[in-house]
């Protein structure tokens, strides 16, 4: 069993308990997430489609306030100790919702508040673990067991939605935060194994990442970092271009979710249902290629490959715009982020300082990420309402962004390789 799980992932013996502990992790952390993800895109489109702009830039200004806390935390504690302290900090949170839902009788302003939490949430708690991830898997390590990884984050978007389907009518739906925060509980408990495995067997000791020390420097040490780095500054603009197309697409999805089901139920069953298959997809792809469409394409070819077919994805629905066309293009999107284009993201981070790994990555990967989603929603209903751009005009415009964002894959992803693999004397 052992060395057919070896095989199955291409682990080497030696990998393979820091790689289960990483997808048990994974598991856990995004079960909790997929339990509530549902309920916050019905909660946002409760108040109306056009308030989504407004409730992104909540999620901004909540970044803004939480990522100098983070950077104080990595400056002056040791990842053993800062890292399950995030976790059990959003493990009270959902605690705190839970008590709220039940002591207001009005959901509204709970229902916005709790589609602020849940956007920085995720992105919080999935930057921590990958910077943790970058911090004890060397990149040639990376290359062939982030799929698996990733593949937890999938397992866990198709199960959380499978239990709190069972579990919504027996105990209600306030009461599945409950749940979620179990589940992240339990992801601590994985996080704390990775730790162990690492002190052990790890392997990565570039720039001290083999040291369980505080990083030091001061808390907004991550905005300097980016500025002064072009290589940061790359990945940055990455995934800021990453998440205009993601918004244009998003906003336009949540439009004709709002007319064409009217249910505040039929909407969450339906999000439930898309949610099922791109995590469906997602393990596929994460399971059986990554690993080996690294090796076979090399990776300037698989960080560019989501953008390319974003590009053609955006064309094809400018053409022929209707609602099955756009959940295509939508699940295609979300499918290859997940499978592809975050384990090859997260990968790019092998070859930096670990002070950076932790703070830059974060910065980015939280502030540059709902930073991007604000602007583009803003963006999105300027060009709706000032030029009446219909579906077809907003995916010509999406169509042109996601040919730039694939411009800047390439550049990057070469830029990567060239870092990576320096050339040998002589040759």
């Amino acid at each position: 069993m052992r060395r057919a799980l070896v095989r199955a992932i291409d682990a080497r013996p030696h990998e393979l308990g820091g790689a289960l502990a990483a997808f048990l992790t994974a598991f856990t952390m995004f079960s909790a997430y997929s339990i509530l993800r549902p309920i916050r895109e019905t909660m946002g489109i409760t108040s109306g489609v056009q308030t989504l702009p407004a409730l992104f830039w909540g999620t901004f200004v909540g970044m803004l306030a939480v990522q100098p806390v983070y950077g104080w935390l990595t400056a002056r504690y040791r990842r053993s100790t800062f890292l399950p302290w995030v976790y059990l900090f959003f493990v009270l949170n959902l605690f705190g919702f839970h008590l709220w839902f039940n002591l207001q009788a009005d959901h509204t302003w709970i229902a916005r508040a709790y589609f602020v939490w849940v956007s920085v949430f995720v992105l919080f708690v999935v930057a921590v673990f990958w910077s943790l991830m970058a911090d004890v898997f060397t990149r040639e390590q990376a290359g062939r067991l982030f799929g698996f990884v990733a593949a937890g984050l999938s397992t866990g978007g198709l199960f959380g939605p499978f239990l709190g389907q069972q579990l919504a009518e027996p105990i209600g739906t306030i009461n599945l935060l409950l749940v979620s925060a179990a589940l992240l509980t339990a992801s601590l408990g994985g996080l704390l194994l990775v730790l162990r495995w690492h002190r052990v067997h790890g392997e990565n000791t570039v720039a001290g990442a083999d040291r369980d020390e505080r990083l030091g420097g001061s808390a907004l040490a991550a905005f300097a970092q980016v500025a002064r780095s072009p290589y940061l500054l790359l990945i940055a603009l990455f995934v800021f271009l990453l998440t205009w197309v993601s918004t244009f697409l998003y906003l336009e999805q949540q439009a004709m979710v709002a007319e064409r089901f009217t249910d505040r139920d039929t909407r969450t069953a339906f999000f439930a249902r898309i949610d099922f298959w791109v995590q469906a997809g997602s393990l596929l792809i994460q399971f059986l290629l990554f690993g080996r469409l690294f090796r076979w394409l090399g990776f300037r070819a698989l960080i560019v490959s989501v953008p390319l077919l974003m590009t053609l994805g955006y064309a094809a629905l400018a053409l022929v715009p209707t609602f099955g066309v756009l959940i295509a293009v939508m699940m295609v999107r979300r499918i290859g982020e997940y499978s592809i284009t975050r384990p090859s993201r997260d990968t790019l981070y092998t070859t930096v300082t670990r002070e950076e790994r932790y703070k830059a990555k974060s910065l980015i990967d939280t502030f540059v990420y709902r930073g991007g989603d604000a602007t583009a929603a803003s963006v999105h209903a300027l060009v709706k309402g000032a030029f009446g751009l219909g579906v077809s005009g907003i995916a010509w415009f999406g169509a042109a962004l996601a040919a730039v964002w694939a411009l800047v894959a390439w550049v990057l992803g070469t830029r990567h390789v060239r870092v990576s693999d320096p050339p040998r004397n002589g040759a």
